[in-house]
């Protein structure tokens, strides 16, 4: 007699002809948590299961391992397989063309969601001709001799570069009077001991000239104020 569908041996007969595969009691309790089956009921069901002939059983020592009837399966032949293998087949390429698909399609749908609506795009029009006409306010001021930049805040960047600049001639100084030390009883060629070091002078090398920031600094002094 067969079991009740709901009863423990049939439940754990059907997991074991579904898996196909060899099992033991612990294997089957850990995929069978979900009804709720102690390992001591899915023992008993499958022992019941392997007395009736229902299933296949091997003893290792103390281990028991069940497997399913193979001759209530269905063995395909060669034609059968090559039919099965070709069906296979057409099915990977079929989820390869749908995944394929599928991804165009989010894509479309990601590139219309970046895209500005009819609002968005009224929206930023206004915002951009603010801005124009604001550029257009600067540059009208520019034109007609308006400075856009306050006395104070002109004074405070000057002060900072005459302090840089100042800094700058005071280092070069100190520069100069150590390297005139090493290299006035050395051996070597100054040229030669400069590249040797990797030392880069202002003009030489970087082509940035102190004097043109002097110049620069006295410029801005002696230009009037309302400029």
């Amino acid at each position: 007699m067969a079991p009740k569908s709901d009863s423990a041996e049939a439940i754990v007969l059907n997991f074991v002809n579904e898996q196909n595969r060899p099992v033991n009691a612990q294997n089957v309790a850990d995929a069978l948590q979900k009804f709720n089956l102690k390992k001591a009921a899915i023992q008993k069901a499958l022992d019941i299961l392997a007395d009736g002939k229902r299933i296949s059983f091997k003893e290792f020592g103390n281990q028991k391992i069940y497997l399913a009837r193979q001759d209530q399966f269905q063995i395909p032949n060669t034609e059968e397989l090559n039919h099965m293998k070709k069906q296979n087949a057409d099915l990977q390429k079929q989820l390869e063309d749908q995944k394929k698909a599928t991804s165009e399609v989010e894509a479309e749908i990601k590139s219309l969601q970046s895209n500005l609506t009819l609002e968005q795009i009224f929206e930023r029009e206004v915002n951009l001709r603010l801005e124009v006409q604001e550029m257009e306010d600067k540059l009208t001021k520019l034109r007609g001799g308006v400075t856009l930049v306050k006395p104070e805040e002109r004074k405070a960047v000057e002060n900072m570069l005459s302090e840089m600049i100042g800094q700058w001639r005071k280092r070069k100084r100190m520069f100069k009077d150590l390297w005139d030390t090493l290299t006035e009883n050395s051996p070597k060629d100054p040229k030669e001991f400069q590249e040797e070091l990797g030392i880069e002078y202002d003009e030489e090398d970087v082509g940035v000239s102190l004097q043109s920031y002097n110049d620069l600094i006295q410029q801005g002094q002696k230009r009037p104020r309302g400029q």
